[in-house]
């Protein structure tokens, strides 16, 4: 897996990117899952860049350590290996703030830009797990190019706190899809309906779907979690959303 350095907000991050057939094409932010930058991420957005996109994935873990740090070390499709990983990993999601997400969203969108083929226009974001977080927070924070958020058993969208991700969709222009995983501590039913009346209150075109029997992170395949049928539904919607919003 080729990474490059990028600027974050607070140093430099590496970050995978990965090309059309063309070299060029509408620009994608990838916000991976708590899980790390790692091959299954890489498989992801080679996927989402055959469909004609340039697609840039950044470790958002950085002020932890390099993507060798924070990634696993051990199968997570074994028994409890994956709820130990997340025993580690859970820290880091904690401690990456709205307060260090937000400028570090900044610096992303403006690394996206700056790679080589990304065209100019919209820009398309989709998040995993709490990066369903991050790409909520590109669509509100950057409006002017976000185009297109898609989030996937993402959690947490809908807190009582002021600086809860949904909180934020007044000042949006982007068009959602959200594919909840089914029976989610994380995302309950009624978040799930919360977030559902403020896309609408504000207008805006979404989807907001919770996958049947789709356990969380259904869509990563060197988990335990993995879930074919979710996983694909998710990539049928996603590129459809894309293809309406930046192509």
């Amino acid at each position: 897996m080729d990474l490059i350095d990028i600027p974050a907000a607070d140093g430099t991050t590496q970050a995978y990117v990965a090309r059309p057939g063309s070299g060029h094409g509408p620009g994608v932010l990838f916000f991976m899952d708590a899980i790390g930058l790692r091959p299954r991420i890489a498989e992801m957005c080679d996927r989402i860049a055959s469909w004609g996109y340039v697609v840039l994935a950044p470790n958002v873990f950085y002020r932890d350590g390099d993507v060798d740090a924070v990634r696993p070390h051990t199968d997570l499709r074994e028994p409890g290996a994956r709820d130990a990983f997340f025993a580690e990993a859970m820290p880091r999601v904690g401690a990456l703030t709205s307060d260090l997400a937000v400028p570090d969203i900044a610096a992303y969108v403006a690394a996206l830009r700056g790679l080589d083929g990304v065209a100019d226009g919209p820009i398309g974001v989709t998040g995993y797990c709490m990066g369903a977080r991050l790409s909520v927070r590109a669509a509100t924070g950057h409006p002017d190019d976000v185009a297109a958020c898609g989030g996937f058993h993402g959690g947490g969208l809908v807190t009582d706190e002021p600086d809860s991700p949904h909180a934020g969709l007044a000042t949006a222009r982007a068009q959602f899809v959200f594919g909840h995983a089914d029976h989610d501590g994380s995302m309950p039913p009624e978040a799930v309906a919360t977030l559902g009346e403020e896309l609408a209150r504000h207008g805006l075109t979404a989807s907001n779907e919770v996958y049947a029997g789709a356990p969380h992170g259904y869509s990563m395949a060197d988990t335990s979690m993995y879930d074919e049928a979710a996983a694909e539904r998710h990539f049928t919607e996603l590129e459809a959303l894309l293809a309406r919003t930046l192509d």
